[in-house]
């Protein structure tokens, strides 16, 4: 005859339910730390790519970007070109190319002008005719300079840090040149002719001789 194994005692019964419910609970409790883990994996990571982005990739926004040679840029003419952004994604296609105007001034003088109007952005277009940037947008009108003509925007158009090297004209391109970087305001100084009073701007500009000079903020008709 089998030998009857005898039933559990109620004490043996109660540590065992004890012991189910206590491996349930630390279960349960285990997968919710994973999911909160996770939760706060997800949210974490575009903020921290946020904050570290720009320390991370910060000689991409320094890069020096060849956009021809001396020679392609006849004096005294100005010509739209292209370069690619260094500060792109794979997935950025077509938008990674930005387009500037080079103007060629004197013997190895340049300047390099963002194609944006100083009002909202558009991208503004040069008339050779007439020596003028236009924007079709709000009607903004700029010089041959990229000084501020007439029409909404309240300041030049802006322009790219640059450099020659090895017969190129390389620009500072890996960010838009804005009032938060690297461009600056044009004040006039010595040697320098002052606008028309039609278009003159008054601001605080660097001091000459303990007296502000005028430069390019708020504007003033007549």
């Amino acid at each position: 005859m089998e030998e009857m194994i005898p039933p559990p005692s109620p004490q043996e019964q109660q540590e065992r339910l004890h012991e189910e419910k206590v491996s349930r609970r630390t279960f349960m409790m285990n997968v919710g730390i994973a999911l909160n883990a996770l939760v706060a994996l997800a949210i974490a990571t575009p903020v921290v790519g946020y904050v570290l982005g720009p320390v991370l990739r910060r000689k991409e926004y320094l890069a020096w970007v060849p956009v021809g040679n001396v020679s392609d840029f006849p004096e005294g003419e100005t010509k739209l070109i292209s370069f690619q952004n260094p500060f792109t994604d794979a997935w950025d296609g077509a938008t990674a190319k930005i387009p500037a105007y080079v103007r060629h001034t004197a013997a190895n003088e340049f300047t390099v002008f963002a194609i944006n109007c100083a009002h909202l952005n558009c991208p503004v277009r040069w008339f050779s005719e007439s020596q003028l940037f236009m924007c079709p947008c709000h009607g903004g009108v700029y010089y041959a300079d990229g000084n501020r003509a007439s029409g909404p925007p309240e300041r030049g158009l802006f322009k790219y840090p640059l450099k020659i090297e090895n017969g190129k004209l390389l620009i500072q391109a890996g960010q838009m040149p804005t009032l938060q970087n690297k461009a600056k305001l044009e004040c006039p100084g010595a040697g320098q002719a002052e606008p028309p009073k039609i278009v003159a701007r008054i601001e605080q500009c660097p001091t000459q001789g303990g007296r502000p000079a005028p430069g390019t903020s708020a504007s003033t008709i007549g």
